[in-house]
């Protein structure tokens, strides 16, 4: 429970997510879905393992909170899968 754990912080590292979205439109939806909150400029999909990864990239603080329930709202979980490595 701290501001990084709990957290997206700017940078260029970014904080991968793992899901349960399997289907290429799928994680189109969940991208384009991230893409709508203030802040996220970027999110970067690794559809090449399994289970499926999300990397999302901020230009300011955002609640890890945030992320999870949006993408509930789509019709999946996410789950963060890395802290912040300083």
């Amino acid at each position: 429970m701290s501001l990084i754990s709990d957290n997206i912080i700017p940078g260029n590292q970014g904080r991968v997510f793992g899901t349960n979205a399997k289907e290429d439109s799928d994680l189109i939806t969940i991208k384009n879905s991230l893409l709508e909150i203030d802040g996220i400029n970027q999110v970067t999909v690794n559809n090449l393992i399994f289970p499926r990864e999300f990397t999302v990239f901020s230009t300011k603080i955002i609640d890890i909170h945030e992320i999870e329930n949006k993408v509930k709202s789509v019709g999946f979980h996410a789950i963060q899968k890395s802290s912040l490595e300083i």
